[in-house]
């Protein structure tokens, strides 16, 4: 074999394996792991801006697109699962919400505190940062519904519960629109002081 044949089946080979890297990277983030950047705060105190999280996309199985079937799931979405999806009103934008609804439940919030079938929702996890309660008819922040949860999709909240962009203001997310379930966290820093917070590594979500 001359010089410029081993020459040219070394590159060959780096590039095959270049190639079969970069396809099973696209397939792991695609169905089973993906990374995503938190960018704001409606999730405090269980994220922060600056987190980095690894979602699981394996767990509620994949979704077939243009039909309503899902293959493979581990477990249906549930209750107090936090959740990445695309945002309905526009499917670019990814959110991150807990969910709090599923389909058939009646949601309802009465000063603050959320009620599913008349029966007031245990919350470890929620912060309410600001005392004052507003009315029903000036915002769906405190005090809404109560609704019923459509077949198929779901009611999600931000744990930052008077500064969270959620389903009280642009309502529920269909089965097809959920990403996965955040995992773990394997990254954090504060973007406005830039120190690394290393005590967040590793930290399980839920």
């Amino acid at each position: 074999m001359t010089k410029e044949k081993k020459k040219k089946g070394i590159v060959r080979e780096y590039a095959e394996a270049f190639a079969t890297a970069i396809i099973l990277a696209l397939i792991i983030r695609a169905f089973i792991i993906q990374a995503f950047k938190i960018p704001s705060g409606s999730m405090e105190p269980t994220l922060l801006v600056g987190d980095h999280i690894l979602v699981n996309k394996f767990i509620y199985g994949t979704h077939i697109p243009f039909t309503d079937d899902v293959v493979l799931p581990v477990r249906a979405p549930k209750r107090d699962d936090v959740i990445v999806f695309e945002y309905p009103k526009d499917e670019s934008i990814d959110f991150i919400k807990r969910l709090i609804g599923l389909p058939g439940d009646k949601v309802q919030i009465i000063n603050k505190q959320v009620y599913i079938n008349g029966k007031a929702l245990d919350e470890p996890y929620a912060y309410h940062g600001d005392p004052e309660v507003l009315p029903g008819n000036e915002s769906p922040r405190d005090n809404f519904g109560p609704v019923v949860v459509p077949k198929g999709e779901y009611f999600m909240m931000g744990d930052n519960r008077d500064f969270s962009n959620d389903s009280r203001f642009w309502g529920f997310v269909k089965r097809d629109l959920i990403l996965g379930q955040a995992e773990i966290l394997y990254f954090s820093w504060n973007p406005k002081t830039l120190h690394i917070r290393w005590n967040r590594f590793g930290k399980i979500i839920h």
